[in-house]
């Protein structure tokens, strides 16, 4: 059981995806917060997530009728294309649908009803590994072919947990 924790910080990050469709992630270096062997272990407590273009502007759809979705995942494993949410490695996933209704570029009328993008987890979730993955791709549909991004706010705590604990919770994690 994972024990005394610091105050809350932010771990951020952005990936720039092109809406060709391709799967594009990066890492989150966690060595200056997780070492399992000295029983330091990361609570990741709330994630939020943005989806805009890549400026940070609202991003719209380019013609009427047509359509787009994109998508991320937060895995302790680097993948080399989306998985499914009970992969062991997936920590969260999401993914937002777009459709134009309007006769030209405008801003779409969104569902997610797909797969739910709040992260609602009683007590949060521990990671034991160096490393995590921010992953995401975009379809096509979105204005001039524009690249989209997928940026995350990560609320953490560090935990102190008993080696042995550690150990096995960072193996499970691999």
């Amino acid at each position: 059981m994972a024990k005394k924790q610091t105050d809350s910080f932010f771990i951020r990050k952005s990936l720039l995806v092109d809406n060709a469709g391709a799967h594009v992630e990066t890492s989150i270096d966690l060595g200056a917060y997780v070492d399992a062997l000295g029983k330091s272990v990361l609570r990741i407590h709330n994630i939020a997530v943005q989806f805009s273009d890549s400026a940070g502007n609202a991003a719209q759809i380019a013609a009427a009728d047509d359509s787009a979705a994109i998508q991320y995942q937060l895995t302790t494993q680097s993948q080399a294309d989306t998985v499914l949410i009970s992969d062991k490695s997936v920590i969260a996933s999401g993914i937002v649908y777009g459709q134009n209704q309007f006769a030209s570029d405008e801003f779409p009328a969104v569902s997610q009803a797909m797969d739910m993008l709040p992260q609602l987890w009683s007590n949060g979730y521990l990671v034991a590994v160096d490393q995590i993955y921010w992953a995401g791709e975009a379809s096509g549909g979105w204005v001039a072919a524009e690249d989209m991004t997928i940026s995350c706010v990560l609320e953490c705590t560090v935990e102190t947990m008993d080696e042995r604990a550690a150990m096995a919770l960072a193996l499970s994690q691999q």
